[in-house]
């Protein structure tokens, strides 16, 4: 696959956002890394994708800051030139069981992922309105397909993801703009590398291809979304989980 452009991607300093980063330099793109607060990790990505012969630009942003994220839009319209596409990667997590989940517990997790998501659309959707043309790639879960004990508040962000993703692509399709999103199963992050043997044995029984996913796959399917390739492809959710979720 070939991209040609800017892309502005959102939890891009480790994990499956550093893997699409470094996929989108590999494809010809140059890449925008917003990070929340690890400097040593997004300079590390930037260091990667510069490696490759790409231009990267690091912006530290809380993304469920509406006027923080507008004003990281901005600054990395002016830095890049343009942004042709963007990828909303930015997650957290604060998993309980709903009768010990805090009202801060469920709000943030809805802050970041959910209303991180809308921030960053709203204010590169009209670029790309103005443009004519754009990707946008939302970061869902299975979990927000099939929900799960313990993470009410993650599985509510993550189908409120799949819901604002059908919206977005049915109101910017005749602007040239697609919008679709990807549902992880269980990938190979520091999240998973922090459980024990017994509980990736666990995950693992439960997957029919028997593995865990690694990031780089799902890099794989983002930037073939970003791409001309799937210029006919708007509003879907795609599962990448090794038939966990049937």
């Amino acid at each position: 696959m070939t991209l040609n452009g800017n892309y502005l991607v959102t939890g891009g300093s480790r994990g499956i956002g550093r893997a699409i980063c470094i996929e989108i330099a590999r494809c010809g793109g140059n890449v925008g890394i917003v990070y929340a607060g690890n400097d040593v990790a997004a300079n590390e990505t930037k260091s990667e994708v510069e490696k490759i012969g790409a231009k990267a630009w690091v912006y530290k942003l809380d993304v469920a800051d509406f006027n923080a994220a507008k004003t990281v839009v901005e600054a990395a319209a002016k830095d890049m030139g343009s942004i042709d596409g963007l990828v909303n990667n930015a997650g957290v997590t604060s998993d309980k069981l709903l009768l010990r989940m805090s009202e801060d517990d469920y709000d943030r997790v809805l802050s970041v992922n959910l209303k991180g998501t809308f921030n960053m659309i709203k204010h590169v959707s009209s670029l790309m309105i103005r443009a004519r043309k754009g990707r946008i790639v939302n970061l869902s879960s299975v979990v927000g397909l099939m929900g799960n004990a313990g993470q009410a508040n993650y599985a509510a962000s993550k189908a409120g993801v799949v819901g604002l993703t059908k919206s977005v692509a049915k109101e910017l399709a005749s602007r040239g703009v697609t919008c679709n999103a990807i549902a992880p199963g269980f990938i190979g992050t520091d999240m998973t590398a922090k459980l024990t043997e017994a509980q990736q044995q666990a995950i693992t029984a439960s997957v029919p291809l028997a593995r865990i996913g690694a990031p780089e796959e799902v890099a794989h399917l983002a930037v073939f979304l970003l791409s001309d390739m799937a210029a006919y492809i708007t509003g879907e959710v795609i599962k990448i989980d090794g038939g966990l979720y049937i």
